[in-house]
């Protein structure tokens, strides 16, 4: 007794045996005719077998397609709602901080309540992932740093950053806005 082939999609030694069978054996046309039929049916229940399988992956596979589809809208609203969140406090302390300030006339009163919010916002975007880009005194990296400037120079050695001109931040490996900076040529 040979054993039954478990992949459906390689051809059944069974079948081929009848068929071969079918050829040699001196069978009257009517047994043919049952026995194609019989083997007819068999691979046809097998095809239907088949094709239900591939009609429940291709289902499996369109609601696994929406629900991730689903999933990332979900952590796309979630991170823009935890992000505002944090900076609705800052938006909190500029109003607390606008309303303290209309009737004080200390400059110095203003700088330090301007300090406090400005170090609010900075701890916020850094709990957030936010990094700034070290550039001054650092060699040139066009992965980091956009060139706008070239300053011919012999205090400093070539390709190296001497004026950081618009900080630059990244998101972990990711640059959102390169460093502008001015970088040392030969003189």
């Amino acid at each position: 007794m040979t054993e039954k082939n478990n992949n459906p999609f390689k051809n059944n030694a069974e079948d081929e045996i009848k068929i071969e069978e079918l050829e040699t054996e001196e069978t009257s046309s009517e047994d043919i005719s049952e026995k194609v039929t019989e083997i007819n049916d068999e691979l046809q229940a097998k095809y239907d077998e088949l094709n239900n399988q591939y009609l429940r992956l291709a289902a499996d596979f369109d609601n696994y397609r929406k629900r991730q589809a689903q999933e990332r809208e979900a952590l796309l609203r979630y991170g823009t709602e935890n992000a505002l969140t944090k900076l609705i406090e800052v938006l909190d302390n500029f109003e607390r901080g606008e309303k303290a300030l209309e009737n004080v006339e200390d400059c110095q009163k203003c700088k330090e309540s301007f300090n406090m919010v400005h170090k609010q916002v900075l701890d916020v975007l850094t709990k957030l992932g936010l990094e700034a880009i070290e550039a001054q005194g650092q060699i040139f990296d066009p992965n980091f740093h956009d060139a706008v400037m070239q300053t011919p120079t012999s205090e400093h050695p070539e390709h190296t950053i001497i004026a950081e001109l618009q900080k630059g931040y990244k998101m972990g490996d990711k640059v959102l806005r390169p460093t502008l900076v001015n970088v040392a040529t030969e003189a």
